[in-house]
Formats: C-alpha cells, sequence, structure tokens
C-alpha cells in the first residue's frame, strides 16, 4: 500500500511540474512580440534602386559618332583633302582610311595650334571635341587610297621599314605602322599606306628638325628615330610606304 501511494504521488509531482513548464512557455511566447519588418531598409533598397535604373550613360566611356553628321562638317576640307578624302595636292595629306584615334588627336592639336598648319589656321575654331570625333569618323569610314611606289630605291625602303637601321638604332617601322602599313587603331599610330611621297618626306623632316613636335604622348619617338635617318633613307622610306597594303 505505502510503495502504491508512493508512485502516486511521484505521478502527481511530476505532471505538476509539466504543467508549470507549458504555462511559462505560454506566457513567454505571449509576451514576446514577433519582429517588427525594417521599413527604412525596404525603402532606401528600393530607392537604390531606382536611382541605378535612372543612372544616365557615361559617354565619356561610350562616345557615340555620327559619320553623316562627320561628312557634313567636313565641307570646308575638302578643298584641300578632296571630296573623297584624297588629296588634291601631293603635299597635302590622305584623310580617308585613316585611324580615327590618331585623326581625332591631330585635329584637336591643330585646333589649340599644338600642331601649326598655317592654311588650317582657324577652320576648326568653330567645333567642339564632338565635332571633331564625327570629321575623324566620317574621314575612317572612307576607302583608303594605294599609291604606286617607283620601284628606284624600293628595296632600301623597306629594308628600313621592315627591319629599322641596327647600326643607327632605327627601329623597324612595322612595331607601330603594322606590316601592310595600317597603323595601331587602340595605340593611336597613324596609317602610312597610300600617303604621297612629298607628304610623308615633309612630316618626317618636320620631325627630324624639331618642327613638329605631336609624338610628345609618345615621349617624341619620331622625333628620336627621323634625327637618324638621313635624306636619302627618309626618300627610301616615304616611295615604299605610299605603295604599301
Amino acid at each position: 500500500m505505502v510503495r502504491l501511494l508512493t508512485k502516486s504521488y511521484m505521478r502527481l509531482a511530476f505532471v505538476a511540474i509539466a504543467a508549470i513548464v507549458i504555462l511559462t512557455v505560454w506566457t513567454l511566447q505571449a509576451d514576446t512580440e514577433p519582429p517588427e519588418v525594417d521599413e527604412t531598409i525596404v525603402v532606401e533598397l528600393d530607392e537604390s534602386t531606382q536611382i541605378v535604373e535612372e543612372a544616365p550613360v557615361d559617354t565619356a566611356i561610350a562616345d557615340v559618332v555620327d559619320t553623316e553628321v562627320g561628312r557634313s562638317l567636313s565641307a570646308s576640307c575638302t578643298a584641300c583633302h578632296g571630296n573623297d578624302g584624297n588629296a588634291l595636292q601631293a603635299e597635302n595629306s590622305n584623310l580617308a582610311g585613316q585611324n580615327e584615334k590618331y585623326l581625332f588627336r591631330q585635329l584637336q592639336m591643330i585646333q589649340s595650334e599644338e600642331r601649326e598648319i598655317v592654311v588650317m589656321k582657324g577652320l576648326l575654331n568653330a567645333f567642339d571635341d564632338g565635332d571633331l570625333r564625327n570629321i575623324a569618323a566620317y574621314y575612317a569610314s572612307l576607302p583608303g587610297r594605294i599609291g604606286q611606289s617607283n620601284p628606284e630605291g624600293l628595296e632600301e625602303g623597306e629594308a628600313i621599314y621592315r627591319g629599322g637601321i641596327l647600326e643607327k638604332k632605327v627601329a623597324a617601322c612595322t612595331a607601330c605602322h603594322a606590316p601592310n602599313g595600317n597603323g595601331n587603331m587602340l595605340a593611336g599610330f597613324p596609317r602610312v599606306s597610300g600617303q604621297t611621297v612629298e607628304y610623308t618626306v615633309a612630316q618626317l623632316k618636320a620631325y627630324r628638325e624639331q618642327e613638329r613636335t605631336t609624338d610628345e604622348d609618345y615621349g617624341g619617338m619620331m622625333r628620336d628615330i627621323a634625327a637618324r635617318l638621313t635624306d636619302s633613307e627618309i626618300e627610301a622610306l616615304a616611295n615604299y610606304m605610299t605603295g604599301l597594303y
């Protein structure tokens, strides 16, 4: 009998303890409010998303050029550079097929008179950089001319263009202007193929005499190379380059 009573008391004690635990848990849950949603964070995220969607395009990264606008702006250039971008006089440069980056930079220099060309003085004053880009893009889009080299002195010109002159420390022209003379678009090195002999000779001599300094962005390397060339070497080189393709 005593053993049975003891077991009954133990069961009652266990039930009581369990009841107390359950009541305590219910009470804690009732007193604890659900966490609030931070509406401020949600609003900030929404506003941030909206800002990103409305952000303007960075035109410095993605420049838009219009060759048709460039064509209309080039009207004053045709007197010297022809309707098709090819020079009407041998002493002028052919612009058709020229490297766009190179041509844009040269137009900037001519406009600021860093590169002095007397007959072009003031011609570009009314243009902004966007106009100059459009003009450069227009001429770059035109098919470039290929000249006819004179067989006389052709071997000497080819040797200098493709191999340089080791004893004079003259680098091969192909390093910057490519084997076919089309230059390097990304680096801004110009197309030399198809330029008239007279124009190329005049430019190399101008570099040699420090009269043309538009290679400053490249450490003056054209002046350094031209300073090591004789008149006959310059003429042979210009003759070879005009027929490159």
